[in-house]
This record gives C-alpha cells, sequence and structure tokens, in this order.
C-alpha cells in the first residue's frame, strides 16, 4: 500500500464516494459499488479503511475473530448472502468493533438493535433493519475470514470500503494514492464549475456544449465524454 495506515480515512473526509467512483472511471481501475440498497444506519457518516472480510453462517463467533484479526481503521465487512430476512449484526457486535478502533461495518446483509447502533455512531452500513437473528447455524464456509461477497463483487484486504450517503465503494489498496489524487483533482474542478454556475455562467457555456453539438454534426462518433477530457470539465457522461 503506498500511503500511510491512517491516510484512508483522512482524505476521504475531504472527498466522496462519487468522487472516487470518477477517480476509478479516469484511472482504468473497475467501478465496485455495492448494490444501492445497502444504506447508512445513520446518515452524514463516512468511513474509510482496509477491508477485514467475514462471512457468516448464523454465529457471531466469526466477527469476533475478525475482529480479533483486525489493525485499527479496518472496515468490517460481512457477507450474509445478502439476506433480509434475519439480522446478522446487533449491537454488541458494532460495540465490540468500536471498542477494537474499527472505522466502521459494511452488512451484505441486515441488522438490528437500529436505536442502540445509532447511539454507538460508529458508521454502518447495510440492507435495512429486521427484528429476527440467525434462526439456524450453517457449516462455516472455507476461507471466512479471506473474502467477502457485496452483492457481485468479492472483496478482502487487498482492498479498500469507502462508503458515505450516496453508498459504498470498494478501491485496490495499492491504488488508493493515484485514486485520492484524481478524486481530488475532480473535486476542485466540479467546485469551480459550481462556482461560476452561481456567478451566472451556464455549465453549458464553461463546457463549449454548443461547439460541442456542431463537432458532433460533423464525426457523429464523438462523444461528450471525449468532449469534456479535451476542455478539461469533471462531469461524465
Amino acid at each position: 500500500m503506498d500511503i500511510r495506515q491512517d491516510a484512508p480515512a483522512a482524505r476521504f473526509a475531504a472527498l466522496t464516494a462519487a468522487h472516487v467512483a470518477d477517480a476509478c472511471l479516469r484511472a482504468g481501475v473497475p467501478v465496485r459499488c455495492a448494490p444501492a440498497a445497502v444504506v447508512p444506519v445513520l446518515p452524514g457518516r463516512c468511513l474509510a479503511g482496509r477491508v477485514r472480510p467475514a462471512r457468516h453462517a448464523g454465529s457471531v463467533d466469526v466477527f469476533l475473530e475478525a475482529i480479533e484479526q483486525a489493525g485499527e481503521g479496518d472496515v468490517l465487512v460481512v457477507d450474509d448472502g445478502g439476506r433480509t430476512d434475519r439480522a446478522c449484526v446487533g449491537d454488541l457486535v458494532v460495540r465490540e468493533a468500536r471498542a477494537a478502533g474499527l472505522a466502521g461495518l459494511v452488512v451484505w446483509g441486515a441488522h438490528r438493535d437500529t436505536a442502540d447502533l445509532v447511539a454507538v455512531g460508529l458508521p454502518v452500513f447495510s440492507l435495512g433493519a429486521t427484528p429476527s437473528g440467525p434462526l439456524e447455524l450453517d457449516p462455516r464456509p472455507d476461507g471466512a475470514l479471506e473474502h467477502a461477497l457485496v452483492g457481485p463483487f468479492s472483496v478482502g484486504p487487498r482492498d479498500l470500503a469507502l462508503a458515505d450517503d450516496d453508498g459504498v465503494l470498494f478501491v485496490p489498496a495499492d491504488r488508493a494514492g493515484e485514486l485520492f489524487d484524481l478524486a481530488e483533482s475532480i473535486r476542485d474542478t466540479e467546485r469551480r464549475q459550481a462556482d461560476r454556475i452561481r456567478a451566472g455562467e451556464s455549465l453549458r457555456a464553461q463546457v463549449g456544449f454548443g461547439a460541442y453539438l456542431a463537432a458532433r454534426e460533423a464525426d457523429p462518433a464523438l462523444t461528450f465524454r471525449a468532449h469534456l477530457r479535451a476542455v478539461g470539465g469533471a462531469i461524465e457522461e
């Protein structure tokens, strides 16, 4: 990893998941977002940290083992197969994660004890709440602490989890410095564009939209994205 252990949270605090997703697109890094149904228990919080995966099979011991192995600032990523008929995480696991210095949790499944989770304040992203805990205990899967599925994506300790009110994004830890640099550039360009809109200059004028339409008449294969790259615009198609 090309950045300090505490750097992801510090740098992401001044960015958004959307900025980093756009940076992935610019850098040719696959954009791996959790499905949109994964939302924060407590809006307005963000988290960033190395993935600490745990695959749930009906017992919390796998979470305790993952927390035992975790470093400060890690993000516990829980794979419960996207189930919403049971909660796999409650207040005790979240309190334990906070006491161990974890940055938060991403749960591909459901949580419970919502009021307690809000009181604890640790960022938790999940598919929602349900009062029922696990009703059965399945065999522990191989590699339960090595990788977790979140939607279609397999993530593990080589990844960072980044999350805010827009959702959850996973990026390769060894590309994080490059992606944050790009994301900061995109953020700064967007801020300048927003300031100019507030000052009365339309976004169409800023990006030369009339010129793009004329150029597209001459070359129907010209995309708006290619035009934006040429003029230095931050927005994407």
